[in-house]
């Protein structure tokens, strides 16, 4: 069951009536997805990896403009060794062998987070994937890892104080924009829908600031299980909803 009830929104063109700009996703459910079947993590977050290619070619073929994926979090160094070790072999592998497709399809990739964290193989494959996309004008994809909203808007925020302190900004003139413009996500339209999978139903320090005022839905659908299906009734409820952005 999700959080999405009614019928569906009126179709034009296979295209649902109102289609969210952006949309986050936090991606839970692999290792649960795995323990059911009896598998180790390690397979649960490779079938996690194909949930994301369908799920990228979904959002690209919906019309949406921007998706953010998350994908590891800062709090994700906590785990067990051996499956940090096997999710950030994942990423590389994933580097690799998929970017051809997304730069072939037009996607443009970017990644937010603390990147240095995994290490110079790492962070040069992701440069180089970043390079390789740079100027594509499909679907703006961004993967947050080694990510923790709280952590980036604290950092913005010593930013700003550093330029107070050395007298090249009036600690009046500081306001949201400005903030804003010191976070990963310069550049990035705010998130108009947030996506959790697995049943939780919470944020998890995932875009806090940018996703003050996005549509949550949430489906007990675990991430690997998660495609076209599930995004498409995801883009369905948001298309039902009125939002004031806080007005009457």
């Amino acid at each position: 069951m999700s959080a999405a009830s009614g019928a569906a929104p009126a179709l034009k063109g296979g295209t649902p009536s109102c289609v969210p700009v952006h949309v986050g996703i936090i991606m839970d459910g692999n290792r649960r997805w795995a323990r059911a079947r009896g598998l180790p993590s390690a397979l649960g977050h490779k079938a996690g990896a194909d949930a994301v290619r369908r799920t990228v070619e979904a959002a690209a073929k919906s019309g949406v403009g921007w998706l953010t994926l998350f994908a590891f979090s800062s709090e994700n160094w906590r785990r067990p060794e051996d499956e940090v070790r096997d999710l950030t072999g994942l990423l590389r592998f994933y580097l690799r062998h998929e970017i051809a497709a997304l730069h072939r399809n037009k996607v443009r990739l970017r990644v937010i987070g603390e990147r240095e964290r995994f290490g110079p193989e790492t962070v040069a494959a992701i440069q180089e994937a970043e390079a390789l996309t740079a100027n594509n004008t499909g679907l703006n994809l961004t993967v947050a890892l080694s990510y923790g909203s709280r952590a980036e808007i604290a950092a913005a925020a010593r930013s700003l104080a550093q330029d107070v302190a050395a007298g090249r900004l009036e600690a009046e003139s500081v306001d949201e924009a400005m903030l804003t413009r010191r976070l990963f996500t310069l550049g990035m339209p705010d998130p108009d829908l947030i996506i959790r999978t697995s049943g939780e139903q919470r944020l998890s320090n995932f875009l806090l600031w940018q996703a003050a005022y996005a549509e949550l839905w949430f489906t007990d659908t675990l991430w690997p299980d998660f495609g076209a299906t599930q995004l498409a009734e995801a883009i369905g409820s948001y298309a039902r909803r009125e939002r004031r952005y806080g007005a009457g």
